[in-house]
């Protein structure tokens, strides 16, 4: 067990399973082929992700160092928000960008959704954490891996 402490952008009490990517995340490649199929669960659409290509990531913790892409990046978070197909939370390594801000701080607004938004996690948190651990997330920011 061992615990980080990052700041709370969207907070929340969640425990799951996380999903880990060790490169930045595009947003519009992951989540669009879902979004337009209006599917009912997000498999990561981006083949240039290994680490997370083809897996499920709707309901799960997506740890990540920071998303990248262009300006859509916060309207497609608020979409999966919306359409309620969204990983739980977002657990950022580094600073959250200024999109993926956008789109969490609207479909919480919005959308009423729950996703959870942490960052500053710190590189040895990405380092720590492996896809399929659990995480138990706190209001405080604190993300335990179990």
């Amino acid at each position: 067990m061992k615990q980080f402490k990052g700041r709370v952008l969207a907070g929340g009490n969640w425990k799951g399973e996380a999903v880990v990517s060790h490169q930045g995340v595009n947003t519009l490649a992951t989540f669009q082929k879902s979004a337009l199929k209006n599917a009912k669960q997000v498999y990561a659409s981006d083949q240039n992700n290994p680490d997370i290509y083809e897996k499920n990531i709707t309901g799960k913790a997506l740890c990540l160092p920071i998303t990248i892409g262009s300006t859509t990046g916060g309207l497609v978070i608020q979409t999966v928000c919306a359409m309620k197909i969204n990983p739980a939370a977002f657990l950022f390594s580094q600073h959250i960008d200024s999109l993926a801000a956008s789109g969490i701080v609207l479909a919480r607004i919005w959308e009423n959704s729950p996703v959870i938004a942490i960052d500053q996690l710190g590189d040895e948190f990405l380092n720590t954490v492996k896809t399929g651990d659990t995480l138990e997330i706190s209001e405080d920011g604190t993300v335990t891996v179990l």
